[in-house]
């Protein structure tokens, strides 16, 4: 009987482990676990004194060129001594290992672990490391250019939208929502002229999620799987939102966004135009991670449906709401 065809396979833990082990030259006492799957599937590889995170790209998420260009990001804010989880070479000296899953071919890349927890609620301190953090990411990828997407408003809007209408109807309240706030935001971007400074390579999804904070407020930031070419302002806006929604108590918000944007200007500083765009840059990412969503539907049917989309638009509109006021 032949074997019936897949779109996305779950890796076998304990025969990913012998792999890796056997191409990094690691000690049998490694043991390999699942983490959880999603946009791609992590797994843990430790021992009792050592532990690595293992990323298995899904198949056709990402062509090895990119992949490509996300390590060599890192190893070069690895070089200007940042806090970032790097990709770590086997006994070849190869970054990139290559495994014949049931649907074609996955890539997987073992990096360092980021040393820490994730820390939902942030104090103020923390806010503001992370902002000096990512100010000195920004520091090295300023005029620099990746050989990935370009996030510009064609791919934040528009193209979010069009992944998003094979799965709502685009009478739906919500999605008429998307269309009123991606012209809003597309005309703010458009009256907003950035100079070579204020581009770069961002990594789009710096968030509690992707970092780890030790108990001495030491961040590393991890996960540059979103990375690209962009406005910098779109990782400042990105952070602030998510921070929105964390804080109910919008004076806490107020003061830890505040935090934030100060410790990201001790290192580099903002525009009076770009601190005016973080509204519209927040939300132009939130919306394409909808178009993301929809895009990767093996991964997110499990929530992805008009109720999930009515909470998400209007988390998107109560933020550009407030920033009305």
């Amino acid at each position: 009987m032949s074997t019936f065809p897949v779109t996305t396979s779950t890796l076998a833990a304990d025969a990913l482990g012998i792999f890796l082990k056997k191409n990094y030259l690691l000690g049998d006492q490694f043991e390999c676990k699942l983490f959880r799957t999603g946009v791609n599937h992590t797994y843990f590889l430790d021992d009792t004194s050592s532990k690595y995170v293992v990323r298995v790209y899904c198949h056709k998420w990402r062509t090895k060129e990119e992949i490509e260009a996300e390590l060599s990001l890192l190893l070069l804010l690895k070089q200007n001594n940042l806090s970032i989880s790097f990709p770590i070479a086997d006994k070849n000296e190869k970054l990139i290992q290559e495994i014949n899953a049931p649907e074609g071919i996955r890539y997987v890349v073992l990096f360092s672990f980021a040393k820490g927890e994730k820390v939902r609620f942030m104090t103020e301190e923390t806010c503001s490391t992370i902002g000096s953090l990512m100010a000195k990411i920004h520091q090295v990828t300023e005029r620099k250019k990746i050989d990935r997407v370009t996030y510009n408003l064609d791919v934040l809007l528009t193209k979010s939208y069009q992944n998003l209408k094979p799965f709502f109807r685009e009478d739906l309240k919500s999605m008429q929502l998307i269309q009123q706030m991606s012209s809003s935001i597309s005309k703010t971007f458009q009256t907003t002229t950035f100079s070579a400074e204020q581009k770069g390579i961002v990594h789009l999804d710096i968030w509690y999620d992707n970092l780890s904070v030790t108990k001495a407020n030491e961040i590393t930031i991890f996960d540059f799987d979103n990375c690209g070419n962009g406005p910098l302002i779109l990782d400042v806006g990105y952070f602030c939102k998510q921070l929105f929604f964390i804080e109910t108590d919008k004076e806490l918000y107020e003061s830890k966004v505040a935090s934030f944007l100060k410790g990201y200007q001790k290192e580099r500083p903002l525009s009076d135009a770009e601190i005016q765009l973080i509204p519209e840059a927040g939300a132009s990412i939130f919306i394409y991670y909808l178009g993301v969503q929809a895009q990767r539907f093996d991964w997110s049917n499990i929530f992805l449906t008009e109720n999930y989309l009515t909470m998400f638009v209007g988390r998107i509109k109560a933020w550009l709401d407030y920033y009305k006021k």
